[in-house]
């Protein structure tokens, strides 16, 4: 195990791949608790593999990858995806969404019960178990599969773009929901993004992901403007800040 009772993932000299040239090398990433880790880079640059890895859905070619089996295994991880991959004909309430993140957990009627109300409180939609699903606004159903995510209790969560198709008003109304959970549950974060300025307001540390490696600290030291230039091939005038 590595030193230091915090830590949840670390990966030492990690390289992933699916049977032809690596995708991802030479990785060296140390994730600590209560963290909020932006996962940022091109499209293409390997930030789904390295979350398909943490899923054990990507093997591990060479180096090593950590995780503790306690706070971040399967049991104690929750996975918010980019969108719904539900037909918006079937008729769905609020309340039995947030009921398919307690699936395998052996838990009674009142348990159950109290869970999925414990999460829609967490994301502002306390009260709403009855509610129709797709009467809901997009940001409103975005807080709706965070909440299925948390009902689980879990120590890491995984965001894979949640904020994606959102206006303004309800991508920050989400991002501040997330930073509130982290604030008051000591939550990890783990959220692949393209936006530099969520980046900016949000995160504690960010893996940039580019040229088949990532550079990872915290965000102040990896968010420069030398290294957003080598990662998205772009130049930045002088006079253009960072966001």
């Amino acid at each position: 195990m590595p030193s230091g009772s915090d830590v949840l993932i670390r990966a030492d000299g990690l390289t992933l791949g699916y049977g032809g040239p690596p995708v991802l090398h030479g990785v060296d990433l140390t994730i600590r608790a209560g963290e909020y880790w932006f996962l940022v880079g091109p499209n293409g640059s390997g930030k789904t593999t390295f979350v398909r890895a943490l899923f054990g859905l990507v093997p591990v070619v060479a180096g090593r990858l950590w995780i503790d089996p306690e706070r971040a295994g399967r049991a104690r991880v929750g996975f918010v995806p980019q969108r719904w991959n539900l037909n918006p004909s079937l008729p769905t309430t609020v309340g039995e969404q947030v009921s398919l993140g307690l699936v395998g957990l052996p838990l009674h009627a009142g348990a159950r019960t109290a869970a999925i109300a414990r999460a829609l409180d967490a994301v502002g939609l306390g009260g709403s178990e009855r509610r129709d699903l797709w009467a809901l606004s997009g940001g409103q159903r975005q807080r709706v599969l965070l909440a299925r995510a948390l009902v689980r209790d879990p120590s890491l969560l995984v965001l894979d773009e949640p904020e994606a198709g959102l206006d303004l008003a309800a991508e920050r109304r989400l991002l501040d929901v997330l930073r509130e959970i982290r604030r008051a549950h000591g939550v990890t974060l783990l959220h692949v993004s393209h936006d530099l300025e969520s980046v900016h307001r949000y995160a504690s540390h960010v893996a940039l992901f580019a040229e088949g490696t990532v550079r990872g600290g915290p965000a102040a030291d990896v968010v420069t403007r030398a290294n957003v230039e080598r990662a998205f091939a772009v130049t930045l005038g002088s006079e253009e800040p960072l966001p």
